[in-house]
């Protein structure tokens, strides 16, 4: 929030100070700020950005197989030591740019940290890419500051604080009072009696993304969740959890189809039954995906409507005019980020509640409790009436 606000800030006094030549000298283009202002900050990368001050190249590792068809694993410290080796280039749209001097010069910009890499050697080529970047970085800060919240909790009850005693401090009654919350309201009344076997999960999942989501509000940081790769990992484990504890009834219902539904349409159910149960844990990751990178986005692109104004108008009383007005939908854009930030964590966990409880349904079981309810219904009307039949005559 404060890196949101402080780069506009930032922005609006430079903008109002800028010319249009210092712009094209600069390299200050329309083209440059929806890649680097707008995209380039939302999107993954692997370097931590600390503008306006420095940025952190992060290790670079990759798997090649050379023209031989030989397999290997190159690792650098940074984007900048991969360049210095010689075995690779810089990706400039459909060229590679190997020649020392052009990279010299993005190394020099920073360009080379939103380029991608290729290998230089001919026949050669990269296949797979297991670089650490910055929403992974992001993402282990959220793990880590889960488990030690949690350590610290374990640790406090061990020694019988919430358990002897109540608990104590705002940390532990606010967590408890969360835990409480999606073990009641969101556990049990969607997965049933066997909601116990699926709490831990369901907690780990809420206050994971919880974190994360978070963690993409603090200055200089990003979030793990509007990247579509952890958010897919998390659906993922969804379904996994879901398939593994499900019912004999799930499974004959998603090959078989209704059992009281004709053989001409359980053709037609079927696929779709399975293509359902794809989409939606599928929409689960795109979900959440979505609303974190699309809050990201419509800040970077306020930001950059500074720099677009300067550009297109130069004028530092446009610019200056811009800036206070983009300030202003910053402040509510990240306030409600806060508030998305909790909503998407909630919507997640009882979901996936929903998705494991439909697959753990005993539905022979229910049935024959219904059908029971039924007749214990029935048995007692027809020993009302057969009690209010004497008192009649």
């Amino acid at each position: 929030m404060l890196s949101a606000l402080s780069l506009t800030a930032l922005s609006t006094s430079a903008s109002a100070q800028t010319t249009d030549q210092d712009s094209e000298s600069n390299g200050l283009t329309l083209d440059y700020i929806v890649d680097r202002s707008v995209v380039g900050h939302a999107a993954d990368g692997f370097y931590l950005d600390f503008n306006p001050f420095f940025s952190v190249e992060l290790p670079r590792i990759m798997l090649t197989r050379d023209a031989e068809g030989n397999i290997g694993i190159d690792a650098f410290a940074s984007t900048k030591s991969l360049l210095d080796s010689g075995r690779y280039g810089l990706m400039d749209g459909e060229t590679l740019v190997t020649d020392p001097e052009a990279l010299a010069e993005k190394k020099a910009s920073k360009s080379h940290l939103y380029s991608p890499v290729a290998l230089a050697e001919e026949g050669g080529h990269i296949v797979a890419d297991f670089s650490i970047t910055r929403h992974f970085m992001f993402g282990l800060a959220a793990m880590a500051l889960v488990f030690l919240i949690f350590v610290t909790l374990a640790n406090r009850y061990k020694r019988g604080v919430g358990r002897k005693e109540a608990p104590r401090g705002v940390l532990q009654n606010m967590m408890e009072v969360i835990i409480v919350f999606i073990r009641d309201e969101v556990a049990k009344p969607n997965i049933g009696a066997k909601y116990k076997k699926f709490v831990p999960y369901l907690l780990s999942a809420f206050f994971f993304i919880l974190t994360a989501n978070i963690l993409g509000l603090v200055p200089f940081s990003g979030s793990a969740t509007g990247n579509l790769a952890v958010t897919g990992i998390l659906a993922l484990f969804t379904f996994v959890i879901g398939q593994v504890y499900a019912t004999a009834d799930h499974w004959k219902h998603i090959f078989l189809g209704p059992p009281d539904a004709p053989a001409v349409i359980r053709v037609i159910l079927v696929p779709i039954e399975i293509l359902g149960l794809i989409t939606r844990h599928a929409a689960l990751a795109i979900r959440l995906f979505a609303n974190m990178m699309g809050g990201s986005l419509v800040i970077f692109s306020l930001i950059g409507i500074i720099f677009i104004i300067n550009v297109l108008f130069a004028s530092s009383a446009a610019s200056f005019g811009a800036g206070i007005i983009s300030t202003g939908f910053i402040v509510f854009i990240l306030l409600l980020k806060l508030l998305v930030a909790f909503i998407q964590a909630y919507v997640f966990t009882i979901l996936s509640a929903l998705f494991i409880g439909m697959a753990v349904e005993e539905h022979g079981h229910h049935d024959e409790e219904h059908a029971s309810s039924h007749h214990d219904s029935d048995a007692s009307a027809s020993a009302q009436s057969s009690a209010a039949a004497p008192a009649a005559g």
